[in-house]
């Protein structure tokens, strides 16, 4: 078991790698960066090319290590992207723990883990610990619809097993996580002044908000959730609106519950388009369009599987306990899930992410390097696993 020898330095990464702003699609300095620390600790470094696919200024990065030990390929993945309000971030560090100045988020999602990640990597290589081969990719563009990995180019991974660092607790791993479907909705009325002629129009808000109020949203079951999270409509208040734009999402760890909330969710719309009031001089309306896609696949892993029972033994070692868990969040660990590469989530520690009252204790992510330096040491070792 290996001791954190300068946990200052972890702290510096990570104040480092907070400071630099990269909101999604604007990855490509916080990128350049990452790549000279990595090629500095002897890794062959790439850039894929989904940066064309996803409007990055970069694509993703994966770094590949030789390892010292005859072991399978490890996979390690965090995101470089960050939410908004993410521009002018001022990481502050008091009493152990990071925040921001209150303006922005800290970018601890997903920071931490890249400098978690490249904390560990400085220790296997100053001390020689034992490892196998590692792939470590940091993705493009998470925070946006997991767009990275989507459009990662796989064929410069061989790995089969892996670990995302993208959660906050750091008790647990993530083995299951609920596919989910985007549905993007927009209903069509007829425009008119809505002082002179109001009846002459057809209320699209009217129609839209009929609709939403008939529906189930927030948490369905305990396997499923579904959100409205964006209506636009362009226009003025003297005229009646002719369109109204809805987004929003369904997720479940049921692929038929997903299907019959989604379908659900469309029929209301439908239904109430057609049962509205129609007007002779305004032949086909309302109507609605409709477009959905599967925004991530789901995720379930035995906890009979090795990345669960490496992960939990890692943690005995280190007189810790980690349990599976369930959660209703997406990771890039879906995608790679969905293509083989079975990825668990572990935490950093980060909390109130996606806020401006974001923050991390230094502590927490030098247990987790402790953590990650015990997994791949156990990968590399190959020791039996009860």
């Amino acid at each position: 078991m290996t001791m954190i020898d300068d946990k200052d330095r972890l702290g510096r990464t990570f104040k480092f790698l907070a400071g630099i702003d990269s909101v999604s699609r604007e990855e490509g300095i916080i990128s350049q960066e990452i790549r000279k620390i990595l090629e500095e600790l002897g890794a062959e470094v790439f850039i894929d090319g989904s940066g064309r696919q996803t409007g990055s200024n970069t694509g993703n990065l994966i770094a590949k290590f030789d390892g010292n030990r005859n072991a399978p390929i490890l996979l390690l993945n965090a995101h470089m992207d960050t939410v908004e309000p993410g521009r002018g971030v001022k990481p502050q560090f008091s009493d152990g723990v990071f925040t921001s100045d209150g303006t922005t988020v800290l970018g601890a999602d997903d920071k931490s883990a890249i400098a978690i990640i490249i904390e560990a990597l400085r220790l296997i290589r100053e001390k020689d610990l034992p490892h196998g081969p590692l792939e470590v990719v940091f993705t493009i563009c998470e925070e946006i619809g997991l767009l990275g990995a989507k459009h990662l180019d796989y064929s410069l991974l061989a790995a089969e097993v892996g670990y995302a660092l993208d959660t906050a607790d750091t008790e647990t791993i993530i083995t299951m996580a609920p596919a989910s479907n985007r549905f993007d909705l927009t209903v069509h009325g007829k425009s008119a002044h809505a002082g002179a002629d109001p009846e002459r129009g057809i209320n699209a808000i009217a129609i839209a908000s009929k609709a939403i109020a008939g529906l189930e949203l927030g948490r369905i079951d305990s396997e499923t959730t579904c959100n409205i999270g964006f209506i636009e409509c362009a226009g003025a208040t003297n005229i009646v609106p002719d369109q109204v734009r809805i987004k929003g999402e369904v997720r479940s760890h049921d692929l038929e519950k997903l299907e019959e909330v989604t379908q659900r969710i469309i029929a209301a719309f439908d239904q109430t388009v057609e049962n509205w009031p129609q007007r002779d001089d305004a032949q086909g309306l309302p109507h609605l369009t409709v477009h959905v896609d599967n925004e991530f696949p789901g995720t379930n892993i035995s906890d009979s599987h090795p990345v669960v029972r490496l992960a939990k033994k890692a943690a005995e070692n280190l007189g810790r306990q980690i349990v599976s868990k369930k959660t209703g969040g997406g990771a890039d660990a879906n995608i790679f899930f969905s293509r083989g590469i079975i990825t668990g989530v572990i935490g950093t520690g980060m909390r109130d992410i996606h806020t401006v009252r974001e923050w991390i204790r230094l502590d927490d992510m030098a247990e987790t390097v402790r953590l990650l330096l015990e997994i791949i040491r156990l990968h590399a070792e190959r020791e039996p696993i009860s």
